[in-house]
């Protein structure tokens, strides 16, 4: 059996786009990077940016791929308001395969992101228990409002059937 469906083949190269509504704001990177037991005063305090070269704060690297934090998106019934694709396989569990994370510049107060997301690709495998598993590779672009782009991630999510070799 496998969980590759042609309907869930279709979802590759499907995408979405969330803008923030507002720039970033120092006051976001400076409660995110309490948030996460950051202290790095490049999110809070300003001199201090300026004497390490920068114009001004900086945000946490990471903040910008918590699409949670910005992009006003409604609460979905896991408690997530961050980006979902909604990919839902009956007699599955949904686990996180991972992340990995390219930076291409710090983020600024003055920063309104959008995220753009893609599927990139769908691949159906088995595990070492013979259960069919579904995985789900998506690729998001983060840019600021003259299309410089901030940071891409690249994101794993599986698909495990509950069934071993069903």
């Amino acid at each position: 059996m496998t969980l590759l469906t042609d309907e869930i083949r279709a979802l590759v190269g499907r995408t979405k786009a969330y803008t923030a509504p507002e720039p970033m704001g120092a006051a976001a990177g400076r409660y995110f990077g309490l948030a996460i037991g950051d202290r790095n005063p490049l999110y809070s305090d300003p001199g201090y940016a300026r004497a390490q070269g920068l114009a001004d704060v900086t945000m946490p690297p990471t903040l910008i791929c918590e699409t949670n934090q910005y992009a006003n998106l409604p609460v979905g019934p896991d408690g997530d308001a961050g980006h979902n694709w909604g990919i839902e396989i009956p007699g599955t569990r949904k686990v996180r395969g991972g992340n990995r994370y390219v930076f291409h510049r710090r983020v600024l107060p003055s920063d309104v992101v959008t995220a753009t997301w893609e599927i990139a690709d769908i691949t159906a495998k088995t595990n070492r228990a013979g259960a069919p598993m579904l995985i789900v590779t998506s690729r998001a672009t983060y840019t600021q409002q003259h299309g410089e782009t901030l940071a891409e991630n690249e994101e794993t999510i599986i698909f495990v059937s509950l069934e071993a070799g069903a």
